[in-house]
């Protein structure tokens, strides 16, 4: 299955994108926390578990598991004179621009990582000073630096794969990210799309090279002619703009995209965090999104432009028309005020939908799950405890790559 084709949140899932939880999670420090987007610190052991349930979970449904780390290696042994290239861009992208430090960061590589594979995972994992067992007599910065400082920062949040790219029915945004340390994790998006067998021939609508911030998380697929975009914190207007452009002067018969203007704040992270579509006439939202709600309604224009029109009704009414039948509208915690904040911090209404009327979630839940169950939802729990520390659900840490066309 060659390619991407995803047209819809809701169709049947065949073939999704995962990374499994790794050794970038041990160089997570109290004092890099908020560095690195975390609140706390997860147990890596128990979060392994718990993905590992969610990947069981997708597989038992018919869903095929593919892994960032699989693709990204099957790349470099593809082509075997990559590795040196993405090596040497790995180590200037994590900031080491002295000629010294980049021959000590390549030869402690190349030579201690000898498979793809372990390259890949520890590009992942990070560097701290003491690994690196240089001659401290020789330089000052070593002699008083703290030997568990990070010479290379790792990438913790690389399990929430929906973010650094996005399918967009048959082709791939890889997107500019709102951090520079997430931005970095945006290099294995980059290689396999440009290099993998599988998926070098995928148009891409948006590169990690622009100057305006996309995040995945933004992206929704509402049908094959209709694409909604967040405007939040992590997403500008800008971007938006630019792959409006690109994707209506392509193959792409997308030709409506809406782009939610959503409050500015951690509650409402992405779009994804403030309504998921579970169903053909179904959605999950945040109860704070209630009301009138801004929202720009992007078409082509003559010439190759674009033309916009603000909309100003309901979510539920704009919904309605661009989903063509009457949607229903599931606050998540029930409407229940405090269950609804509470749930709503650990992602209750950020679903993964394998097909219509069938969702994984988080079980730490269980206010909003009872809700789903309640409106004939088909709800597949999966364990949190720890992945829920990084402050994303089942949608953030999946990127469908094949859904079945409606």
């Amino acid at each position: 299955m060659a390619g991407v084709n995803v047209k819809s949140e809701i169709m049947p899932l065949k073939k999704v994108l995962l990374h499994r939880p790794g050794d970038e999670l041990l160089n997570l420090t109290p004092n890099t926390l908020e560095e690195l987007l975390f609140d706390d610190i997860p147990f890596l052991k128990v979060a392994q578990e718990e993905h590992d349930a969610f990947a069981k979970i997708l597989r038992d449904e018919g869903v095929e598991v593919v892994y960032l780390e699989d693709l990204m290696a099957e790349v470099l042994d593809t082509i075997p004179e990559l590795r040196d290239k993405f090596l040497k861009q790995w180590i200037f992208e994590a900031g080491i621009r002295t000629e010294k430090y980049q021959k000590i960061i390549y030869d402690y590589m190349d030579d201690n990582y000898p498979t793809n594979k372990e390259l890949v995972l520890k590009t992942m994992a990070g560097i701290n000073l003491q690994e690196l067992h240089t001659d401290k007599s020789n330089s000052l910065v070593d002699l008083v630096s703290d030997a568990s400082k990070l010479v290379c920062a790792p990438m913790p949040n690389l399990y929430f794969t929906r973010d650094p790219f996005a399918m967009i029915g048959q082709g791939v945004s890889i997107n500019r990210m709102y951090s520079q340390t997430r931005n970095r994790e945006t290099i294995y998006g980059d290689y396999i799309f440009k290099y993998h067998p599988d998926y070098q021939s995928v148009p891409q609508y948006y590169e990690r090279d622009y100057t305006f911030h996309i995040e995945g998380g933004d992206i929704l697929n509402i049908n094959d002619h209709v694409l909604a975009i967040g405007i939040s914190q992590r997403t500008e207007p800008d971007a938006i703009d630019q792959i409006a452009h690109n994707i209506f002067e392509s193959d792409s018969p997308i030709d409506t995209i809406l782009a939610f203007n959503i409050p500015n704040s951690r509650a409402f992270m992405h779009l994804d965090t403030v309504f998921t579509q579970i169903d053909y006439d179904k959605f999950t939202i945040h109860p704070g999104i209630m009301g009138p709600l801004t929202v720009f309604e992007i078409k082509p224009a003559a010439g190759g432009d674009i033309h916009v029109r603000e909309r100003n009704e309901t979510l539920e009414e704009i919904l309605t028309e661009y989903v063509g039948r009457p949607v229903e509208l599931i606050p998540c915690g029930g409407g229940d005020r405090i269950a609804a904040e509470r749930e709503q911090w650990n992602d209750g209404s950020n679903t993964l939908c394998v097909r219509p009327g069938t969702v994984v979630v988080y079980e730490r839940n269980d206010v909003t799950n009872a809700v789903l169950r309640d409106h004939g939802i088909n709800v597949l729990e999966m364990p949190s405890a720890e992945l829920s520390r990084g402050r994303g659900g089942p949608r953030c840490m999946s990127m469908p790559l094949w859904r079945e066309d409606a």
